[in-house]
């Protein structure tokens, strides 16, 4: 009991300190690119490596960050309830919006990969990319992926939309705050559904909205991506 208490608090400690690091050297350089979400993990990488803290030590001492995760994700449903109406307004728009996406988003990850010959492996673990991690790591799973390409996939997915997604639907012409809080709920997951909220309340609750549908969906099609892969 003691060792675990130690290691969670070593790692509990480590992350702090990265995700400390990462959001000053972002606050002070004022560079979109420099989201806390890749400098943290470059930094936790160094300071993981100096420590040598190997990664089932890690796995082991991040659970609380898992439990405090679930709850800001289920914390988000809040605003889903309060914009029920205006939801039940958009319902034909929103899945429309949302199936295109990713029909085209899967159809381009596995016409690409298949050009250039990409592993099978690599292949099954890309697929799930634009949807909540929980959900990516368990099609990843029964698809035959490597969940840990998975988590990168994911985390870079949503790492570039949050990054370039504001500007492209900028470029692209689209001023509406609910159409761009739902697509970057749907690309970008609870970070863009976070970044939404900035725009009011319910372009955070299309955000909560495109997070929640990707997921959906991609279950619901789950069958007929076993039989492409």
């Amino acid at each position: 009991m003691g060792t675990l208490a130690f290691q969670t608090l070593t790692i509990t400690l480590v992350t702090s300190v990265s995700y400390v690091l990462g959001l000053r050297l972002f606050r002070q350089l004022n560079r979109t690119f420099l989201n806390p979400l890749f400098t943290a993990t470059l930094f936790m990488v160094v300071l993981l490596s100096v420590l040598k803290i190997d990664y089932h030590m890690f796995a082991e001492g991040t659970r609380v960050f898992t439990f405090l995760l679930n709850t800001a994700t289920v914390a988000l449903a809040i605003p889903l309830y309060k914009q029920w109406q205006l939801l039940r307004k958009n319902l034909n728009q929103i899945v429309l919006s949302i199936s295109l996406g990713h029909g085209v988003g899967i159809a381009s990850a596995v016409i690409l990969a298949k050009t250039i010959n990409l592993n099978d492996h690599l292949l099954t673990s890309l697929i799930p990319k634009s949807v909540t991690i929980p959900v990516a790591l368990s099609l990843s799973q029964a698809l035959g992926g490597v969940t840990s390409f998975t988590v990168l996939f994911v985390l870079t997915s949503a790492l570039f939309s949050i990054t370039c997604g504001p500007k492209l639907l900028s470029l692209c012409g689209i001023k509406s705050n609910l159409a761009k809080g739902l697509a970057l709920g749907a690309s970008a997951q609870v970070l863009g559904a976070t970044k939404a909220m900035k725009w009011g309340e319910e372009a955070g609750a299309m955000g909560s909205v495109g997070m929640t549908a990707s997921a959906i969906l991609l279950c619901l099609i789950f069958p007929l991506l076993v039989h492409i892969v």
